[in-house]
């Protein structure tokens, strides 16, 4: 049995879904363990394009568990939308090879309406996504949210009422509308269909892993967004609402420690950011253009534009340490090709100060000016290179400075959006 840990080492949208995808082809178990359905992984096989909001990676595999634990906020009408769609495409036909753990907390219409109030009326934007994530947590946090398992108990409608009572008051602070009458029941009523729907996948996943472990299953734990969106180790305030580095898989699926045996940390060979907040290498110019049409880096959940830049070392070193990190994939090498020299940032200069450590600081961070080192740019298709030694010679620097700099064991490089389209280096679990 080997339990290994997948996490974004920048700001989301590094490819982790791809990269699960490949792993689950070992994995027997997948575990999402935070975040909602703000959270997009794209998964690109034979050509067919899937995307995932909340049910794990490991999906289109045939014989792999799916699990939802309980560090997920989950919008139940997304999920049987989720479930419905892969049904259709021959996928998930057996519905025991889904579970969400009944201690998950359920995203809400009233979360839904605060959070797309608050980007409306409040003066500092954050750029969520409008879907509630944060709203849930903050409820789950103040012992006032609804678990799965509440939805599957009689008197959840006065629970509910109870919460829209409180929150129309907030709402009616912000000056937005407020939720009642015909809208609230028919927010009830569709609670209740929903309920009945998802029934058959709630389970108690905590000992559905545990069973797992003890038969010496391989488990893999999928993390979304990234490193710098973490709560309390990200560009606060402008992160995600809840953790996302490697610890979090214990909590948010309900293991020990012992469970772990290796942090994988995914990083494209560039850098993107969806939404507001700072990001030192990127780039406002052609070249930030050219990357973004060239990587199709549109957000998979909003279709926002994402931002693009240059690979940045210093934060993903703080990403290593963060995440205690001993294995590496690096995604999208191909979209660099073509781009002549290639730049890294190896440190900061902020208010005159030169700095090889990423800061803690928010605005500090937004003052930064990185100090770039050049590198050898490459040309060609690399999208059929399925060995390092396939690659231009300049490739093969690029990513092995990468994996030294780092001080990572260098397991896949991807070279294409589609499975099969990547180089494998070292296993990942064992």
């Amino acid at each position: 049995m080997a339990g290994v840990v997948c996490v974004g080492a920048q700001w989301g949208d590094e490819g982790k879904g791809k990269v699960v995808d490949l792993l689950t082809q070992q994995a027997d178990v997948v575990v999402r363990f935070q975040g909602g359905n703000n959270a997009g992984h794209t998964l690109v096989v034979a050509g067919v394009q899937t995307v995932l909001h909340l049910i794990p990676s490991g999906v289109l595999h045939p014989t792999t568990l799916n699990i939802i634990g309980n560090g997920v906020v989950v919008d139940v009408g997304v999920l049987l939308n989720e479930v419905e769609t892969l049904q259709a495409r021959g996928f998930l036909k057996d519905p025991s090879r889904l579970a969400v753990s009944d201690q998950a907390h359920v995203i809400l219409d009233v979360h839904k309406a605060i959070d797309r109030a608050r980007e409306q009326y409040l003066p500092q934007k954050i750029g969520t996504t409008g879907r509630g994530i944060g709203p849930a947590y903050e409820d789950k946090v103040a012992r006032r949210g609804l678990r799965v398992m509440d939805l599957l108990k009689p008197q959840w409608p006065d629970l509910l009422r109870e919460r829209v009572a409180s929150a129309n008051s907030y709402l009616a602070g912000l000056g937005a509308p407020t939720i009642g009458g015909a809208e609230l029941e028919d927010m009830i009523a569709r609670t209740r269909a929903y309920a009945s729907a998802i029934k058959p996948f709630v389970r108690d996943t905590v000992l559905l892993l545990d069973e797992a472990r003890r038969a010496g299953r391989n488990i893999l734990f999928e993390g979304a967004q990234g490193t710098f969106l973490d709560v309390d180790h990200g560009t606060y305030p402008f992160v995600t609402s809840s953790n996302t580095v490697a610890g979090a898989a214990c909590a948010g699926a309900g293991v020990g420690p012992t469970a772990i045996q290796h942090v994988l940390a995914v990083t494209k060979a560039y850098a993107t950011r969806v939404g507001e907040g700072p990001f030192p290498t990127e780039l406002k110019d052609a070249l930030g253009s050219r990357l973004r049409e060239a990587g199709s880096e549109f957000g998979a959940t909003t279709g926002r534009p994402r931002r693009c830049g240059w690979l940045d070392l210093v934060a993903l070193k703080r990403a290593m340490r963060l995440n205690g990190v001993d294995r590496l994939a690096i995604t999208k090498l191909d979209i660099l090709s073509g781009i002549h020299p290639l730049k890294v940032a190896v440190a900061y200069t902020v208010d005159g100060n030169t700095v090889t450590e990423f800061p803690t600081d928010t605005d500090a961070l937004a003052r930064a000016v990185p100090v770039y080192r050049d590198h050898p740019g490459f040309d060609g298709n690399l999208q059929t290179a399925r060995k390092l030694e396939d690659l231009p010679p300049a490739a093969r620097d690029y990513v092995a400075m990468v994996a030294r700099e780092l001080g990572a064991e260098l397991s896949l490089v991807s070279v294409g959006a589609g499975r099969g389209e990547e180089i494998h280096l070292h296993p990942v679990f064992g």
